[in-house]
Parts: C-alpha cells; sequence; structure tokens
C-alpha cells in the first residue's frame, strides 16, 4: 500500500527508480552525474531514492527517510525489489 505522506518513496514509480538503480549500480554512472544529466526534478528525486541503496536497512530505519510509519508501505517494497534486481543481473557494479 503506498504511503499517504507525499515524500514517501512508495509513492514514485518503481520503473524509474530502477532506471537509475540500473545506471547507478550496473552501468557504474556515480550519483552526480546522474543527478547532473537528471531532466527534471522528478528524476532527480528518483536519482536520489536508487541512491539510497547503498546505505544499510538499519540506518535508514534511524534516519527515517521514507517518511512511512507502516510496515507494509510501497517504500519497503521497492528496496527488496530493487535488490533483487540488481542481484539478479549478469554483472552487477556491486552486491546486496
Amino acid at each position: 500500500m503506498a504511503c499517504f505522506n507525499p515524500e514517501c518513496i512508495g509513492n514514485s514509480s518503481f520503473e524509474r527508480i530502477a532506471f537509475y538503480a540500473r545506471r547507478r549500480f550496473i552501468d557504474g554512472i556515480d550519483t552526480i552525474t546522474l543527478m547532473t544529466e537528471a531532466p527534471t526534478e522528478r528524476d532527480k528525486r528518483d536519482v536520489a531514492l536508487a541512491a539510497l541503496l547503498d546505505l544499510d536497512d538499519a540506518s535508514l530505519r534511524r534516519m527515517n527517510l521514507f517518511h512511512c510509519p507502516q510496515q507494509d508501505c510501497k517504500a519497503h517494497d521497492y528496496r527488496r525489489r530493487l535488490k533483487q534486481l540488481l542481484a539478479a543481473d549478469p554483472a552487477p557494479a556491486v552486491g546486496f
């Protein structure tokens, strides 16, 4: 379920975040370059959300970055799915 908080990652497009996650972690393009190349503010937000995969789950919980108290929020599912997607790639730049 999507969070009612508009800042929650669960309210973003999984496909767009996955696109930037692949560019970041599979293609090896650094976050700053992706941010610079992002054509819209929404794309910049999706780059930032993809870059959060660098952080461990405990750090994210401590920082409360998802702004979503619900455990069944899409934010948690997106993160799990992105990690699986990147781990399944034949040549990931980083392991999850």
